[in-house]
């Protein structure tokens, strides 16, 4: 069988626990219907909502009297793998027993090792958890040395953590072993957990938030992927996005996608980072193929009718 790394947004699984359990069993079907089509997943995940509510959650509880320890970044994706990966073991092995199919689905809580020396850690971006004052911010920041906080969206002030980029992934020889055994696997939600090797040799855990579509091209460079699916709002990859002179693509070589996104055809925070994934995952091996599409018109996209294929 051929093997298919497929990345699900964050977003797309909703904001609270209930919606989550909605969107998974709604998006349980199409990635079935990859294996139906013979093909080997393994599923990754974003967790941006997620795993802000978890660090705001943290942070509100430990500031009303300090009973509640605060709680790492680190740890907070960890958890936040472990509840989303709870929710789509349900999904989809229901869904694999509906369709008669006796594959097996298991979560790696998954560490993804970054570079100590990556620039990201000089200049962080990504904002998490909770809003603060001004005020309130400044005496944080003066108490914890390294907690650095910025003002976001005239919303308030808020932390803000690096994102640097996936260097390894850890666990790759776990989530190979389940694949020899008929496991649908779930790995390096939210990115992976950041980690850095020590002078000891040692990983330890660091405060940044991995861009998860990054991460799924390492992810499907390690397990010898075919294919790596990046699944959106959209169904195709656009020029002029938005406007009434938008051109939906069907196919892109790494050379245009790197030419569009120099011009800025590509959202920063949307679909650029989708792009250069793929193009980075691309370039990695001759006969590779990355497709951004949407959840819903996956199958479809994996027989060529839907969504945008990048290749060499």
């Amino acid at each position: 069988m051929e093997r298919v790394v497929i990345a699900l947004g964050g977003n797309a699984l909703g904001a609270t626990a209930e919606e989550q359990r909605a969107a998974i069993t709604k998006a349980s079907a199409p990635l079935v219907g990859l294996i139906a089509h013979g093909y080997e997943i393994i599923v990754t995940h974003g967790n941006g909502p997620q795993v802000g509510t978890i660090a705001k959650a943290f942070e509100v509880a430990h500031g009303v009297g300090g009973d509640v320890p605060a709680m790492p970044m680190p740890e907070c994706s960890a958890m936040s793998q472990g509840y989303i990966g709870y929710h789509l073991q349900q999904g989809l092995l229901a869904e694999l027993r509906a369709q008669g199919m006796p594959w097996y689905v298991a979560t790696v809580i998954t560490q993804t090792r970054v570079d100590a020396d990556d620039p990201a850690f000089a200049n962080p971006t990504k904002p998490v958890g909770a809003f603060y004052d001004e005020a309130t911010a400044r005496a944080m920041m003066a108490a914890e040395p390294g907690l650095v906080m910025r003002p976001d969206a005239g919303r308030g002030w808020r932390r803000v953590v690096a994102s640097p980029h996936p260097e390894e992934i850890i666990e790759r020889e776990s989530i190979l072993n389940l694949l020899d055994h008929e496991f649908v696997v779930i790995a390096c939600g939210g990115g992976g957990i950041p980690v850095v090797k020590g002078a000891d040799g040692a990983l330890h855990g660091v405060p940044a938030v991995i861009d998860k579509d990054f991460t799924a091209g390492v992810l499907a460079d390690a397990v010898g992927a075919q294919y790596l699916f990046i699944l959106t709002a959209v169904d195709k990859v656009s020029l002029d996005f938005g406007t009434p002179e938008q051109v939906d693509l069907d196919e892109l070589d790494v050379r245009t996608a790197e030419h569009y996104a120099a011009e800025g055809q590509f959202g920063s925070g949307s679909m650029l980072p989708k792009v250069m994934a793929a193009v980075e995952y691309v370039r990695g091996a001759p006969g590779r193929e990355a497709v951004i599409c949407s959840l819903a018109r996956a199958p479809e996209a994996m027989a060529g009718n839907s969504g945008t294929r990048i290749h060499n």
